[in-house]
This record gives C-alpha cells, structure tokens and sequence, in this order.
C-alpha cells in the first residue's frame, strides 16, 4: 500500500538517490533546474510516496515567477515528479501529482501553475495547456509545446522564467 507523506520527512538523500534513478544524474542541466535554481522547494505542496517503507516516487512545487521590466509574476513550477523505474506506470506519479494540486489548492496556490511535460499526459488528466505560454522565454533550452500552465492568474505576458524568493507554510500533519 502507498502512503504519501511530507517529502520534508524523508531523507534528502534518499529523495536524491531516487531523482537520479529517475531523470539519470545529469538531470542538474535541465532547463527546470535552472529555472527554479537554488531555492527550496514549497514543503507544503512536496511529498513522498512510501510503500513497505521504501520511498518509490517523489513530488516537489517550486516558488518562481514570470519576469518581465523588474517586475515578478508568482508562479508555483510543479516538478519534478520522480517514480522509482521499477513502480513506474502504477499510477503513483498521478497520486502524487492529483495530491500536490489538492494540496496547492487548500493554500491558495493554485492560481498560477506552470511545469514543463508531456501536453497530452498533463492536458487529459491535470488541465495544463500552453494556451498563455507562448510569449514565455526559459533560461535553457525547451520545447514550446511542452511549457504548460493553468490557473486563472497564469499570465499571458512575455516574460522570462525563473527563481522567486521561497514560500513558506506550515505543513500540517494530515498531508
């Protein structure tokens, strides 16, 4: 049986050992990487998915913004979502993905959510669209069709992605 708990409460390393399982370990030149660079993740909207004790997939939301003139958009990056190879297609990266929305949504955070995927994958079963990202740059390389969004605040601005100062709230025990 999964359970998913804060990601705060597991190990960091163990969380890093399991994204280079994932993503491989030049994961740290992806452009999601620079974009959300060396902040921390929002506790309250990252969690991890536990089975038999042993963590198997991984959730964290990033404080960034939409940068245009000086002037900073808040946006939540949603990502990266990691399941350990073995586990993958059971379905725990969209518990984890479903529970990181539910929880954005209970803080008010959902507004303006953006990630970088799969369109299909993430427009079928989240609602992410490239609708309002088309004018958006990122600091690397990326494919358009793939800098999604969603959310009533999401900007339909040009402006150029990146870090934001970190958003604290209390994590509660029912995550």
């Amino acid at each position: 049986m999964i359970t998913l708990v804060p990601l705060d409460s597991i190990d960091p390393a163990m969380v890093e050992s399991l994204l280079d399982r994932a993503f491989g370990p030049d994961r740290f030149r992806r452009t999601a990487y620079t974009i959300r660079g060396a902040g921390e993740a929002i506790a309250a909207l990252s969690f991890a998915a536990i089975e038999d004790g042993a963590l198997v997939g991984s959730i964290q939301c990033w404080p960034i913004a939409l940068i245009q003139d000086g002037v900073e958009t808040p946006l939540v990056m949603l990502g990266p979502v990691a399941v350990e190879p073995t586990h993958q297609g059971d379905g725990i990266g969209r518990r984890l993905i479903t529970h990181a929305l539910d929880a954005a949504a209970a803080h008010g955070l959902d507004g303006a959510l953006m990630l970088i995927g799969d369109p299909d994958y993430y427009g079928r079963f989240f609602g992410f669209t490239a609708d309002r990202t088309a004018h958006w740059r990122a600091p690397g390389p990326v494919e358009r069709h793939r800098l999604l969004a969603r959310g009533d605040a999401v900007p339909n601005t040009p402006g150029m992605l990146g870090a934001r100062v970190p958003v604290t709230i209390p994590v509660t025990a029912s995550a």
